[in-house]
Formats: structure tokens, C-alpha cells, sequence
């Protein structure tokens, strides 16, 4: 029995302690609840600082590939509302607790779709309409992040956040154009097959290795090899946003490690050289590998917060609710 017990794995990153408990140990109020949209139920949580009378601005978190909000990238969220922001996540289609086929992204435009619905519902309802707000995108939540961006009025949003964006594939990541191509004989058959290579992009991605066992314990996490059209669309959609660094006009900060193997750094820079925003940030950390937040040591993750919450800050002293035209 006792040999049972160790190996059942907490239902939390934090272990056994009571959500509502936790939570409140860490100065924040969570909610979850399921937003119904066309494309089917997404699962959505908000973080809100304790005292609710104090919130700055609203803030709109997207996860990586193969991850949720549910297990470490919650501990972004629960930081930003310890500043005084109200925080809303959702899980992904095909990802964590939203419906649709596991990590299956053949159709990102969708995607980024569902995830605004659910945020634009938030943005606009009685509390936070008048509130600066900002999305943030972390990894390939980067990529759903701007395409979201794109899909919105202008207006919508105060400023935008990356951390180690996906806009740029590494060559060694890159699908080979050869199995793309025999895939996409088969007429769409293929596209949700999970037989491309996988590369092992945890490991590349998380440079603490007690973080990485943390991170490798989330039992929603998806572990099986890329789908086929999942990797046809980053290409794509990669290649698309490139294209329309241009027509990004807001205030935005993008981060990112100089040893990240999993998202060029130049996607960061490319965006930083190519956006036509007056107000723009770029940061490029030494060393750090790809999970900013949730992989590096505590001393690395705790500088790009601290300079994510210099930046997010200042945008709400400037760009306020009163001298806003909302």
C-alpha cells in the first residue's frame, strides 16, 4: 500500500494541499469554469488578486504546445495578479482540459478563435471594460497570441506580452518539406497521424532540472510525437506572421533566452526590427534556454518577471484608463 501511495502523483505541482487553500496562500482568488464557442467547450480559469478593489488592468494568458494553464504556467498567472492584475487563461483547443483531438493545431486561425472569444467575453464585460488590458503569449501561445491580436479591433488591447514566442522554427526543428509532401499525398488522411520527429523539446526547453521533473509530472501534459498538420501550420502560420510583423501598432515587450533551442531568439527580434509600434521592448537573457518562467532557476525567472512587471506597470501609468479611449 505504501509503495502505491508514493507513486500516485499529487493533483497538484504543489502536492496535496487544497486548491482553495493554496491559492489563498498565494494571495489570489481562482475560478474555473468552461466557455462554450462554436469550435467546442474550452476551460478557462481567472486569478484575481485578493482585494479586487485594486486591480490595474485585465491580463490574457495563452501556454505552449503541449501544456495548460492548470499546472506550472498558473504560477505566471498567480504572480501577475499578486501585482494587481486580474488574470484569464484557457487551455488551448486540443489542449489540457479544452475539448478536441490532443495537441492537434491544423487549423491555428481556429485556435487563436476560440481563445479570443473567451477573452474578448471577459474584456468587454461590466468590471474591465474601461481597464487597460493585455494579452500574453508564452512559446507557440505566442503565435495564437498574435494571430489573436490580428483578429481583434483595433483599440482592444493596451499591449501585448511575449515570453520566447514561436514565430520563428529552428532549422533542426523544421518538418522535412519531403514528409510533409508524402503526408499531404494521402489527401488530409494523414493530418492528425502523430508520426512526425519529435526532437525532445522538453529537455531543450527547461534548464532546472527540478523544475523539469515538476513540469514532466503534469498529467495533462501532451507526450506523443507532433501530428502531421500540426506541424504543416506552424510552418505556415509562422511564415504568415512574419509577413505581418508590420501591422503590429501597440506597445509590446518580447523575451527571450539567447540559448533557447526551441523558438529562434530571431523571432523576437524580428518582431522588435519589423513592428511599426512607437512603443516597443525587446530582451534577450544569456544563457537562459526557452521556459523563461517555469524553467529556469529561481534567481533567471524571477529577472524576466521583474522586468515583465517593470514594463506592464509603466504601460498602465501610461496608457491608463483615463487617457484611454475606450
Amino acid at each position: 500500500m505504501a509503495s502505491q501511495q508514493q507513486s500516485e502523483v499529487p493533483p497538484n505541482f504543489w502536492g496535496h494541499t487544497p486548491e482553495e487553500e493554496y491559492y489563498t496562500s498565494q494571495g489570489v482568488r481562482n475560478t474555473k469554469s468552461y466557455f462554450q464557442t462554436p469550435n467546442g467547450k474550452i476551460f478557462t480559469q481567472s486569478f484575481l488578486p485578493l482585494n479586487t478593489q485594486q486591480i490595474k488592468a485585465t491580463v490574457y494568458m495563452t501556454h505552449g504546445y503541449g501544456s495548460d494553464t492548470g499546472w506550472l504556467f498558473q504560477k505566471i498567472c498567480i504572480t501577475f495578479a499578486n501585482w494587481g492584475y486580474a488574470v484569464f487563461a484557457a487551455d488551448l483547443l486540443g489542449h489540457g482540459r479544452s475539448e478536441g483531438l490532443r495537441c492537434y493545431l491544423g487549423d491555428m486561425d481556429k485556435i487563436a478563435a476560440t481563445s479570443l472569444s473567451f477573452f474578448l467575453h471577459v474584456r468587454h464585460s461590466p468590471p474591465y471594460t474601461n481597464l487597460p488590458a493585455f494579452l500574453f503569449g508564452e512559446s507557440m501561445g505566442g503565435l495564437a497570441t498574435i494571430l489573436m491580436y490580428f483578429k481583434s479591433e483595433p483599440e482592444t488591447w493596451t499591449g501585448l506580452i511575449f515570453s520566447a514566442p514561436l514565430f520563428v522554427i529552428p532549422e533542426d526543428m523544421k518538418p522535412s518539406k519531403v514528409h510533409l509532401y508524402m503526408y499531404g499525398l494521402l489527401f488530409g488522411l494523414a493530418d492528425t497521424w502523430a508520426t512526425m520527429p519529435d526532437n525532445k523539446m522538453v529537455g531543450k526547453a527547461i534548464r532546472d532540472p527540478n523544475k523539469l521533473k515538476i513540469i514532466a509530472s503534469n498529467p495533462r501534459r501532451y507526450t506523443g510525437p507532433p501530428r502531421v498538420g500540426t506541424m504543416r501550420e506552424l510552418l505556415r502560420v509562422t511564415q504568415y506572421v512574419q509577413d505581418n510583423f508590420s501591422k503590429v501598432t501597440v506597445p509590446f515587450l518580447t523575451a527571450h533566452g539567447t540559448a533557447d533551442g526551441v523558438t529562434c531568439p530571431s523571432s523576437s527580434k524580428l518582431l522588435y526590427e519589423k513592428a511599426t509600434s512607437q512603443d516597443k521592448s525587446l530582451k534577450l537573457y544569456d544563457g537562459m534556454y526557452h521556459s523563461l518562467i517555469q524553467g529556469e532557476p529561481d534567481e533567471s525567472a524571477n529577472l524576466v518577471l521583474g522586468d515583465m512587471r517593470e514594463w506592464i506597470d509603466e504601460r498602465v501609468r501610461r496608457y491608463g484608463s483615463n487617457n484611454n479611449s475606450h
